[in-house]
Order: structure tokens, then C-alpha cells, then sequence
């Protein structure tokens, strides 16, 4: 039995990364040295074996390309090598994408054989044929939904076949996820699942990438969260080879509030993938970590850090990439250049420095969100009316397009004094939302809904009612200074200072060292008045 050490990297295997036809640019030699560590046997033996178990290793936290080298450099010494296809055909899409593309992963193992029952014969055993197996259900024919399903199902029966087998385990459990989102499943009964499954992984091996990396995948969710917090602070330091691997503890941290390191680790996941990057690249994981960086950065009231990551950004659009001469295609630039505006809007939002612009034909729904409340908080009723017709235009009736065009809605009717339309049209926001998937990542739309409807309630005087709501908001997203400044006058409002000093108190804290946000002076101001324990309960 052969076992991965992440400190273990000889130099005969070193040589043999440059010497491989299809080994790893010399660009990339930095990913080698921290992956993680797995024990995953296969027929194989030798260097070819030792690629196939750093591109696993990789391939658990979702390192597509650094992986896809290492499955090529075990195919060029043993071109027979079954599961070194096997691998390399999972190292081409998200598996929690609704949508996967399976043409590249065919052209994978096509190369192994023509046919599935080729593919499958040139597996030595039935371990790995059964993993040969699997694969062929879901690069196969038919649609995404039903092949997950089947690939799901076919792991849980090799997983039955094997239930000590701490790979057939990890790759199951990533199955279930993946099942779970392709059916949109919101039971969280896959999920569960496979979180159970990855902690009993990890409780054995604390070091397994995969392990860590489908625990918090599998309860990133506001109630679930606290199940994988041990997971996302180990993950990083597991894989801090791989930009994803440092990215992914923040799904679990923003689900604490922890904005210091929901910053910190998306940071490092940005230097690390602009680090590997090369002309020509996807920038896929640059993007996904300056865009939650930039969030976390947001709630921290590090504004200043926040323009950073718009201004890093627009340099991305610019040059196709990291720098001049950079990609020069749509694989570099076009993802970035559908963020800029998120970036933008998320920006105007989170500091309330309203900035109203003309709606223009094709902007995107974050912007005309930010224009619609920007228009209503100055006063521009012609500006507000202008957003809402551009979403209503947008909106099909369902999706967060429709939750944003009911947002803007309100805030109209608001405007024009009609407070029973407007809350009509909020409770039919809120309706919209809870019925989709629970809060991951920064928040969508880009003005939470239950805090918006907060802040309605309390300008149509239902403080009582806007304490609900800004409760919800953080019971959802916890640790929102927003929310939490808005629960903060609500219960002002009603006379409840105690708990309006603590909620204050907690705004204060977040923003201590900062100067010039919105809402700040007001907190302390609070806080100071009421320091000692004076006020009421308000109970």
C-alpha cells in the first residue's frame, strides 16, 4: 500500500516531473510541495503511482489543473495506467456545478480505450474497475441530473463493496454532493450524509484533503456551520498548495462572521493562484477569492481593501489576466469582466455611499439593485423608477431576480407612501428567498432581504416587526454589521436600550480603528451614553 506525504517529494520524482512528456511546466514547480495526505493503493507501483497519488491528492481540493498534470505524467510512464484516466477525467469540471460539461473528460478516457468495456478491461481489478465503472455512468449518456444519480449510486455501491476504503469513502461522499445539487435537492439528506462520512474520514485522518474539504462543503449551511469549523481551520493548512484549498475554510467562517479570516484566507488563496497562474490560464480561482475577500473585507469596514480588490479586478478585464500580454481570450477575461459590476455594486451597498447613474441597456441586476437604493436613500424618484422598470423587465416571476425587483418595488412604494404595498411586496421577497438554498457565501442579493425589509419596517415605524426581521437576517448571515446596526434601532426604538447597547457594542467593535463609515459615530455615540448599564430592559 502506497501513502502520499505532502513533506515527501524525492528527488528521482522531481527529476521525473521535468523529464515526463507531459509533466508540469517549471512555472507550477511551487505546488509540490504541501497536498495533503491519502493511502489510495492501485496496480500500479513506482513513480507513475506516486503522480497518480499527488494528482488525487490535488484532485480533493479541487486543484484542476496542478492534478490534470500529475494524472499526464502517470499516463506518459505507463500509458495502460486505468485510474490515472479515471482521475484525469474528474479534474475537468466543479462537481457541485448544476451543469457539467462531459466532452473533455470523454476525450480523457477515449484514450484509454475506445469503448466503456475497453476502459473497464484494462483495470486489473475490481476495486478499480468499479471505480472505472462509476465514471463511465457519469461521463456517459443521458442527462446531468440522472448521471449524477448514478454515478451516486454506483459509489455507494462500491462503498458497500469496500466500506474501509478511505478513498472509495471520500469520493462518495463528494458523489452525494454533487447528487445534491445537480437534483437541487434542499432536504440537506445527501449533505448530511456525506459530511458524515468525510468527518469519519478525517477523525482517522486528520490530514486527508478530501475529508476536510467535503465536511465543510456538506455543512456550509447557517445551522450546520459549527460541525465543520474544526475542518475549514485545518483545510488550509492540509493543501496551502492549492489556491481552493485556501479558499474554502471561508465558506465556514463567513457562516460565523468571522470577517478577519474570511479576509486573511482569501488573500492567501489570491497570491497563491495568481502564483501558479501562466498566460492562457482560467482565472477562476483568482476571482472566487478576491470576490469573497472583498465581501469579508466589506463587513470588517476595511473600505480602503475593498477598492483594492475592485481596482485588482479591473486589471484582470484589462489585461486578460495578471498582466500585459496575458491570456488574450475569454477564458481570462470574461468571468472577471461579469464580476467587475458585482464588485462595484456590492461596494455602494455594504458603505452606503449611494452613487445614482442612468440605467443603461445590459447592466447587470447587482448594478441596477444598487442604483434602486441609492435612488430611494437620496431621493431620486425618477432614478428609482428607472431600476425598478429595468428589473421588472429582468424578472420572470421567480429567482433572485425577481427578489431584487421586489426589493426596488418596495423601496418605490415606500417612497410614495404606500406601506402596505411595499410590505406586500417584501413578504413575497422574503417567500422567494426561503424557499431557495440557504445563505453560502457573500450575501445575494447584494442587500440582504430580510435586512432591507428590517429597514422599511423601521422607516414605516414597526420597529417591533423590523427586530424579527434583522433577528432572521442574522440568524441567515451572522455577524452583519448592517443587520446587526439596524437590530441596534430597532430595539432603540422601542426603548429596549440594554439590548440596543449590545447590539451597538458589536458594530463598535467590528469597526473599532475605523473612521468615516456610515453608522459608526451613531454606535459608539450609543454605546458611550449607555455605558455602566444604564436604560431599560425594554422586555
Amino acid at each position: 500500500m502506497q501513502r502520499l506525504s505532502a513533506t515527501l517529494w524525492s528527488a528521482a520524482t522531481a527529476a521525473a516531473l521535468i523529464l515526463a512528456s507531459m509533466a508540469t511546466p517549471p512555472a507550477a514547480h511551487a505546488q509540490f510541495d504541501d497536498v495533503g495526505v491519502i493511502t489510495f493503493p492501485t496496480s500500479a507501483t513506482g513513480e507513475a503511482q506516486e503522480h497518480f497519488l499527488r494528482g488525487v491528492a490535488i484532485l480533493h481540493s479541487f486543484g484542476w489543473k496542478q492534478a490534470r498534470e500529475q494524472f499526464h505524467a502517470a499516463q506518459a510512464i505507463d500509458p495502460d495506467f486505468a485510474m490515472a484516466y479515471w482521475g484525469e477525467s474528474l479534474a475537468y469540471n466543479h462537481p457541485l456545478v448544476t451543469r457539467m460539461d462531459p466532452d473533455e473528460p470523454r476525450e480523457a478516457l477515449e484514450r484509454l480505450g475506445k469503448t466503456p468495456e475497453e476502459r473497464i478491461a484494462k483495470a486489473p481489478t475490481e476495486r478499480e474497475k468499479g471505480f472505472i465503472r462509476a465514471v463511465e455512468i457519469l461521463w456517459g449518456e443521458g442527462e446531468h441530473r440522472d448521471r449524477a444519480v448514478g454515478y451516486m449510486e454506483a459509489m455507494a455501491d462500491l462503498h458497500e463493496a469496500y466500506p474501509d476504503d478511505h478513498e472509495i469513502a471520500a469520493f462518495y461522499a463528494l458523489s452525494l454532493l454533487s447528487a445534491t445539487r445537480a437534483t437541487r435537492d434542499l432536504t440537506d439528506r445527501w449533505n448530511v450524509r456525506a459530511g458524515t462520512i468525510a468527518l469519519k474520514i478525517l477523525n482517522a485522518n486528520p490530514v486527508h484533503p478530501g475529508a476536510a474539504h467535503y465536511t465543510i462543503h456538506a455543512f456550509d449551511h447557517p445551522i450546520m456551520a459549527p460541525l465543520a469549523l474544526d475542518a475549514a481551520y485545518a483545510f488550509a493548512d492540509i493543501a496551502p498548495a492549492v489556491s481552493h484549498a485556501r479558499h474554502m475554510p471561508t465558506h465556514i467562517f463567513i457562516q460565523h462572521g468571522m470577517w478577519d479570516l474570511v479576509s486573511g484566507h482569501n488573500q492567501s488563496a489570491y497570491d497563491v493562484a495568481r502564483e501558479l497562474w501562466e498566460p492562457g490560464d482560467p482565472l477562476g480561482d483568482a476571482i472566487h477569492s478576491l470576490d469573497w475577500g472583498q465581501y469579508g473585507d466589506l463587513q470588517r469596514g476595511d473600505y480602503a481593501k475593498a477598492r483594492l480588490w475592485i481596482e485588482r479586478l479591473a486589471a484582470m478585464v484589462e489585461h486578460d489576466g495578471f498582466e500585459a500580454g496575458g491570456a488574450r481570450g475569454e477564458a481570462g477575461s470574461d468571468r472577471a469582466r461579469r464580476s467587475l459590476p458585482l464588485l462595484k455594486s456590492r461596494y455602494i451597498v455594504e458603505t452606503e455611499e449611494w452613487e445614482v447613474r442612468p440605467v443603461e441597456e445590459d447592466m447587470r441586476t447587482s448594478e441596477l439593485l444598487a442604483i434602486g437604493l441609492s435612488a430611494a436613500r437620496t431621493g431620486d424618484m425618477e432614478a428609482l423608477a428607472a431600476a425598478g422598470k429595468a428589473l421588472a423587465e429582468e424578472s420572470e416571476g421567480e429567482g433572485y431576480t425577481h427578489v431584487m425587483h421586489m426589493q426596488v418595488g418596495a423601496l418605490h412604494h415606500v417612497a410614495m407612501g404606500h406601506g402596505d404595498k411595499a410590505i406586500e411586496m417584501m413578504d413575497d421577497a422574503v417567500a422567494t428567498v426561503e424557499a431557495m438554498s440557504p445563505p453560502r457565501g457573500s450575501a445575494n442579493p447584494v442587500k440582504p432581504v430580510h435586512e432591507l425589509y428590517g429597514e422599511i419596517l423601521l422607516e414605516l415605524g414597526k420597529a417591533e416587526e423590523a427586530v424579527e426581521m434583522f433577528e432572521t437576517s442574522l440568524l441567515r448571515m451572522a455577524g452583519r454589521p448592517r443587520s446587526l446596526l439596524g437590530l441596534a434601532r430597532a430595539h432603540a426604538a422601542l426603548g429596549n436600550d440594554m439590548l440596543a447597547a449590545e447590539a451597538y457594542g458589536k458594530v463598535a467593535a467590528l469597526w473599532e480603528g475605523r473612521e468615516g463609515i456610515s453608522g459608526l459615530d451613531e454606535a459608539r455615540g450609543f454605546v458611550e451614553e449607555h455605558a455602566g448599564g444604564g436604560g431599560s430592559s425594554g422586555n
